[in-house]
């Protein structure tokens, strides 16, 4: 096994390729020429196109995910499985993937002779949880105050306890775990986005809570920068400073429906849920008291954020202006295996940018899925 600098990532497994920041993040890595090797594994196809990212189609299993990390000599594993908002993924599946997923994904970096070196674990706000005695902003040696309350809360709780059980295990990888605050962006779709995105947002009355957001695009690079600088620990990424719900209705050009009563406000969000309008629970007592995250720590390993939080805020106003006008123009991308095969693999396609890593039959070895037939036959699915 070829020896790679400890303080930069060579050749990265990104898992959960289908999912949003599996996606981007891959595109994203593919800029980097030093990076010789991305490879992304998820049961689902990829929903971005992607140059020279090599795509597996598998689940959580620890022994596929052990074969591919072995063979490939995988150093950077980077996680972005974690479903942090129920409204987005059902909570049903929101549970067995994130804690289950996690466990065997640690297992498979937990093998003898295993070649990663660093595990890049995104993570979310939620694990603090949303109380009245909150401190402004939790800095990330904090505990949280009180038990979960949400089956998202207590997903993020027991797969990070299973990552810092592994990074003290595990003390030659470097572990770095990111908690994000409420992201909002252009492309990102999450509980935060399309409560925004109502011509009137609801407030719970006597109520107006601090907000803090990231900016999509700042998760990304956090992502980045954690791939290519030892950094062991957990960090807080939240774009800088506060507003009050109101200030960021207001900056999006909507106006305030303070309709939602103080006590009992989950039964009436429920009630608001079956006509049309979900609000995860995991959202509720922020809806109240708000929460805020100390970002000094991860700024002082010489991460910068493109956007604060008003900033952010103010780019999701002219996205939601806009994004009607252009809605419906784009024809999403699909994934098309046999396509995709002949753009990375065919010598007759010319200024290809993609790079083999991974033997043709070391990559069939992984894919579960039957193989192509010579012969056109129809698609099964």
């Amino acid at each position: 096994m070829s020896e790679k600098p400890k303080g930069r990532a060579c050749r990265v497994l990104v898992t959960g390729l289908s999912t949003y920041w599996g996606g981007r993040l891959a595109q994203a890595l593919e800029s980097f020429p030093e990076v010789e090797a991305i490879i992304g594994v998820d049961s689902k196809e990829p929903t971005v196109e992607l140059s020279r990212t090599e795509f597996v189609k598998i689940g959580t299993e620890h022994s596929l995910i052990e074969r591919i990390v072995s063979a490939a000599d995988v150093d950077t594993l980077i996680d972005t499985r974690l479903a942090v908002d129920s409204i987005v993924a059902s909570e049903h599946n929101v549970g067995e993937s994130n804690v289950i997923g996690t466990l065997n994904i640690l297992a498979a970096c937990s093998a003898e002779n295993s070649p990663v070196r660093r595990l890049i674990f995104k993570s979310t706000g939620h694990w603090y949880g949303c109380t009245q005695s909150d401190p402004a902003f939790f800095t990330e040696e904090m505990s949280r105050r009180d038990p979960p309350t949400t089956q998202v809360e207590r997903d993020v709780v027991e797969t990070e306890a299973a990552v810092a059980d592994f990074a003290e295990k595990r003390p030659g990888v470097t572990v770095t775990v990111l908690r994000c605050a409420n992201v909002l962006g252009p492309g990102v779709d999450t509980s935060h986005t399309r409560f925004f995105s109502l011509p009137a947002v609801p407030m719970v009355l006597g109520f107006d809570p601090r907000c803090q957001f990231v900016h999509e695009d700042d998760v990304v690079h956090a992502l980045e920068h954690a791939a290519f600088n030892d950094l062991p620990g957990t960090f807080n990424v939240a774009g800088e400073g506060v507003l009050a719900l109101s200030e960021v209705i207001g900056l999006l050009g909507k106006q305030p429906l303070p309709i939602l009563p103080p006590w009992g406000t989950g039964l009436f969000i429920s009630a608001l849920g079956r006509l049309g309008f979900p609000v995860p629970k995991e959202m509720i007592n922020q809806l109240r008291f708000g929460r805020g995250l100390d970002n000094r720590l991860f700024r002082s390993t010489g991460f910068e954020y493109k956007f604060s939080s008003r900033e952010t805020v103010l780019q999701l106003g002219s996205h939601l202006r806009v994004n009607p006008v252009i809605a419906g123009t784009r024809e999403p991308y699909r994934y098309e295996r046999e396509v995709e095969e002949f753009l990375r693999w065919s010598p007759h396609v010319r200024g290809s940018t993609g790079s083999r890593r991974v033997g043709r039959e070391d990559a069939a070895m992984f894919d579960p899925s039957p193989p192509i037939p010579d012969e056109t036959e129809e698609d099964a699915d």
